[in-house]
């Protein structure tokens, strides 16, 4: 059977100073995994107002729209406010409560997971109970790949939260600054910190990008690394769901862990050179990830 990925969490507006875009880390890495030829399924909830209506037209013009995009009649679609630094780093002021913080368990929803080869999860959708509960739900329901990517949003989160996603997880993806928050340790080396979290956690996989400085994987009891590609930055917001996408598909197709850990840094490096979080890839990406 084909393998089918269940991206789960957050669907939103991010509204920049010149306008607004749909987005959302787990809606961001259904859209690359949608490019990249993987069949993908995305859950979320938007509220019953103009802007979940919105958001639902462009789900379906994007081949993301399907029952497990609940609708509620009492919370409010997500509106993010982004704002840009000098070096074009994002920062987000994020709405409590919205819409995707009341996804409920559903029939669908549990078929789905089960039937699933990876879902993918952050931090943010779990911070409050409800969308909490339902994921680990379904988490317990599946015997697919257990993809979290780290996605913290102060003040949206919680260690212990985090604590029980990444138990949770089979793959922990998360950036550096992220990795000294949650490893932390006494050794300055990032291979020595990865590996005291792996000893805690007992993750198959655990990744750290580094922006322009590339990736470290710790994978099957060994480390790659790719040294990233440079490139003059549109803006970061959906570089790393970029790279996700890309290395949650590489893995499904079990291919070579070094060549995976490349494509998807080059994939993360052509997105922060774009404005936005899904840019079309050019074909010469295209072809590039024709491996997949």
């Amino acid at each position: 059977m084909k393998n089918q990925v269940l991206s789960f969490g957050e669907v939103l507006w991010d509204a920049f100073g010149d306008g607004k875009k749909a987005g959302g880390a787990p809606m961001n890495v259904a859209r690359h995994l949608v490019q990249q030829g993987v069949n993908v399924a995305f859950a979320s909830s938007v509220g019953m107002d103009n802007s979940g209506d919105l958001l639902v037209s462009f789900l379906q013009k994007s081949g993301l729209y399907s029952p497990l995009i609940q609708r509620d009649d009492e919370l409010p679609t997500c509106e993010v406010t982004v704002q840009l630094d000098e070096n074009n780093q994002a920062t987000y002021i994020i709405p409590e409560p919205v819409s995707w913080d009341n996804i409920q368990p559903d029939s669908v929803l549990t078929q789905v997971a089960k039937q699933a080869s990876a879902v993918v999860f952050g931090s943010l959708a779990c911070r409050n109970t409800t969308t909490r509960d339902t994921l680990l739900n379904l988490l317990d329901e599946t015997q697919a790949l257990k993809v979290f990517d780290v996605n913290l949003r102060p003040p949206h989160y919680t260690l212990s939260t985090i604590e029980t996603l990444v138990a949770s997880a089979n793959v922990v993806k998360m950036n550096e600054e992220e990795a000294n928050l949650l490893i932390g340790g006494s050794s300055d080396s990032l291979r020595d910190q990865i590996s005291e979290f792996r000893s805690k956690y007992h993750n198959q996989t655990i990744c750290v990008t580094r922006g322009e400085h590339g990736a470290i994987v710790w994978h099957d009891h060994e480390f790659y690394e790719s040294p990233g590609c440079p490139v003059k930055v549109g803006d970061s917001v959906g570089a790393g769901d970029a790279f996700l996408a890309t290395f949650v598909a590489g893995l499904l197709a079990k291919h070579p862990m070094q060549m995976v850990v490349d494509k998807s840094c080059s994939v993360g490096a052509y997105v922060a050179s774009q404005r936005g979080a899904n840019p079309v890839y050019p074909p010469e990406l295209l072809h590039s990830l024709a491996y997949l």
